[in-house]
This record gives C-alpha cells, structure tokens and sequence, in this order.
C-alpha cells in the first residue's frame, strides 16, 4: 500500500511562498499524483496534479503562482505556492490516484489520501 504524509504548510502573508512536500511510501508512485485543498465550508477542489509521465495540470485559480512537481527517486510530491493570497487559506492534501497514470480533477478518482497541512495566509 502507497501512504502519504504532507508536510511544509503554515502561517504566512499575502504574497510570500510556501513549499509542500509530499512524501509517498510504500512503493514508487508511478501514476497519478495530485494536490487538493479544502477550505472550512467549501467543497475539496483540486489543485495541481502531475501524471505518471510528468505532464502537469492547474486549477485557473493558482496557475502561474503554483508549480507541482515529482521526484520519483524519492517518491516524492511538490507544490511550490508562490505570491499566495488569502484565498488560497485552506487544508491541503496529496493524493494519489493508482488505477490511472492519467490525473483527472474528479476528486473520485484518487483513492489515496494524505492527512493535510494547513496553509493560512493572512492580508
């Protein structure tokens, strides 16, 4: 079984950057790998993802400011957030889809969920 466990999130100001980090053991996650975040009475909405060939997808909300990225060597899950904003505040998971190598935005699909680090940005 693939376990995953984020880490890097906290308190910062409007404009600074944070970088999340993702660490998947268990075995090599060779599909689908992904970043949500939810933030208090929302629904969970996806983030980034990165498929199993490196190609990289982004919610229109953080493209430009968000990079995910992979390392498969460590198995492990980025997310360089840059020029945050208040409205990025929320609960961030990684999680992994394993029955596709193709990441899809249906928070359905991934099977394989981390416990969250809460990112907080304040104005």
């Amino acid at each position: 079984q693939v376990y995953l466990a984020e880490s890097g999130g906290g308190s910062v100001q409007a404009g600074e950057s944070l970088r999340l980090s993702c660490v998947a053991s268990g075995s090599s996650p060779s599909y689908c790998l992904a970043w949500f975040r939810q933030a208090p009475g929302k629904e969970r909405e996806g983030v980034a993802a990165a498929d199993s060939d490196g190609t990289t997808s982004y919610a229109d909300s953080v493209k430009g400011r968000f990079t995910i990225s992979r390392d498969d060597a460590t198995n492990t899950l980025y997310l360089q957030m840059n020029d945050l904003r208040p409205e990025d505040t929320a609960m961030y998971y990684c999680a992994a889809d394993t029955a596709h190598l193709i990441c899809s935005e249906d928070v359905q699909r991934y099977n394989i969920w981390g416990q969250g680090t809460q990112v907080t940005v304040s104005s």
